[in-house]
């Protein structure tokens, strides 16, 4: 079972023929799902509809997009609008079985609404505001995605939570393919992405322990953290191995899988 992360600078470059035959080429042997991001188009969307999007940066120097009532809807209607179904429709082009759903469509995930967020401020200061509709995932349902798979089709999955008010949250997509990779007890979870790798003291590193990784976190710049912060989830939920490589290389899935390029993190 491979976990498929699609970043959201795939999605806006079309999704290559070379990715999409790739998926196609390893599909039949072996069981798939894909999550996909998209925050770039769902800026770009909001703001065109006049809604400025805000974002905000955690004590840990996590950046993340500030999520109330107005953003979360237009998060919804991207994501699991627009974004997903171009990625389905490109799929099912090239003749594979792909499924579009949202985190929230069977409860696939559940999360709990932060009420309150520690941020820090422009100045460099700690402050706690209202939480808005970011969710932390607390539970996936395999039984959907489960049905889905064991019956021959590809689900494609937008990181969109249900909370327990049973309101939209908008959850991190590397964070929500690494659990759900972690609920399915994947093999390998791989994020595609615009870059080679990990890059460690100006150098793209092949292969790096968990505990290292959950160390260098603090040094890792903005994007990369939540991919390493979601891997070292992933192997800590049972998962072998978690692959972050770049999806604009001819064969980018199965290089990642057979580790000629990347970055591979692994438990020990």
């Amino acid at each position: 079972m491979i976990v498929l992360k699609i970043g959201g600078d795939l999605y806006k470059e079309g999704l290559s023929s070379s990715l999409i035959s790739d998926v196609k080429s390893i599909f039949p042997r072996e069981k798939m799902l894909i999550v996909h991001g998209g925050g770039d188009e769902v800026t770009a969307v909001a703001e065109k509809l006049g809604k400025k999007q805000v974002f905000i940066t955690s004590p840990s120097g996590i950046r993340s997009r500030y999520t109330d009532k107005e953003t979360v809807e237009i998060y919804t209607m991207v994501m699991a609008g627009r974004i997903n179904k171009a990625i389905v429709q490109r799929l099912i082009s090239h003749g594979l079985p792909a499924v579009g759903l949202a985190g929230i469509d069977g409860q696939i995930l559940s999360a709990k609404r932060k009420k309150r967020l520690l941020i820090i401020d422009e100045r460099g200061r700690k402050r706690i505001i209202e939480g808005g509709f970011t969710g932390k995932i607390t539970k996936v349902n395999t039984h959907v995605l489960t049905l889905l798979i064991e019956n021959g089709y590809l689900p494609v999955i937008a990181p969109i939570a249900l909370g327990e008010e049973k309101e939209l949250l908008n959850v991190d997509s590397d964070r929500a393919a690494a659990n759900i990779a972690g609920a399915l007890k994947a093999e390998s979870i791989v994020f595609l992405t615009d870059v080679q790798g990990v890059m460690i003291n100006g150098r793209y590193v092949r292969k790096i322990q968990m505990r290292e990784a959950e160390e260098l976190l603090p040094t890792i710049g903005p994007g990369m953290d939540k991919k390493i912060l979601a891997s070292v989830e992933a192997l800590k939920n049972g998962v072998k191995e978690a692959i972050v490589s770049s999806g604009f290389v001819d064969e980018p899935v199965m290089n990642a899988l057979n580790h000629r390029i990347g970055t591979v993190i692994t438990a020990e």
